[in-house]
């Protein structure tokens, strides 16, 4: 496959949120010649979100996301602070535009060794955000997560669960394919067939590190690692999909220390050799 032009790319706002505001990330993006970026609600919240939306209007990118909505599962009910916040969610990615509200659904409840229970807590939470979502017209994408993150941030693990969900929630539900969290599992091309051009919502890429240093903030720049990601986003494209390609880098040890310039132009150059 031929690499990615930075039209091609899009700039989720964690992969420098050590160095630069929103605001800084938008004329980031601007400047490097990105498509579009997707940024994390706490940044969004201190730029303010008219203000962002105008913005990012104004410097021509697409939103490929907003991150992000879920944790349904801390406290082993869905109370009304949960759900608030869910729609509260909605209703910012619907200012943006957002091609989609990712969702990192939670995992178990605190003190909590019932998965099955974690599992229905998401289930419900999910269907209650998409009744709001659907009159928002805006697109839930459930992200699943590694396995290592079941019990702390996503119960949600695998591309087959996540569809299994879509399947009895309906329209307007799909998922957001994260290479770091899929790529080592064998359903994978399966499932990326079944899910289709409407339930690819979202393709974030990274690369996973060997040996990875850290669990959580120690993910690789594209071809530093062990993915395959011109094979993956072939699937994924082969499958309907034809949305931006989302950086998305946590790396308190690399990364997040670097000029966010030098960053930028790094992942430009990634997308054309490592894509």
């Amino acid at each position: 496959m031929s690499g990615l032009g930075p039209e091609r790319l899009s700039l989720n706002t964690a992969t420098v949120r050590e160095q630069w505001s929103l605001a800084e990330c938008i004329e980031g993006c601007a400047r490097h010649g990105f498509g579009g970026i997707s940024p994390w609600r706490d940044k969004l919240h201190e730029m303010g979100l008219e203000a962002a939306a105008k913005a990012i209007r104004d410097a021509g990118l697409r939103v490929s996301g907003l991150c992000r909505g879920g944790w349904f599962t801390e406290s082993g009910s869905l109370d009304a602070a949960v759900i608030d916040d869910n729609r509260r969610a909605v209703d910012e990615a619907a200012t943006l535009g957002a091609d989609c509200l990712v969702m990192v659904v939670g995992g178990l409840a605190k003190g909590s060794r019932d998965l099955p229970a974690a599992w229905s807590l998401v289930e419900e939470g999910l269907a209650r955000t998409l009744e709001h979502a659907r009159d928002a017209g805006v697109r839930i994408a459930i992200e699943p997560l590694h396995p290592m993150y079941a019990a702390d941030r996503a119960c949600v693990n695998t591309m087959g669960h996540a569809l299994d969900i879509c399947d009895r929630l309906g329209d307007g539900i799909g998922c957001a394919v994260d290479v770091y969290h899929v790529w080592w599992d064998p359903e994978l091309e399966a499932q990326l067939e079944r899910a289709g051009r409407n339930r690819i919502m979202a393709f974030h890429i990274c690369d996973w590190l060997v040996p990875t240093r850290d669990l959580l903030t120690d993910r690789g720049m594209m071809g530093d690692g062990v993915i395959d990601i011109p094979r993956l986003r072939g699937l994924a494209e082969a499958n309907g999909f034809d949305g931006l390609n989302e950086v998305e880098i946590f790396s308190a040890l690399d990364w997040w220390t670097r000029d966010p310039d030098e960053v930028l132009a790094e992942i430009v150059e990634r997308g054309r050799s490592a894509c």
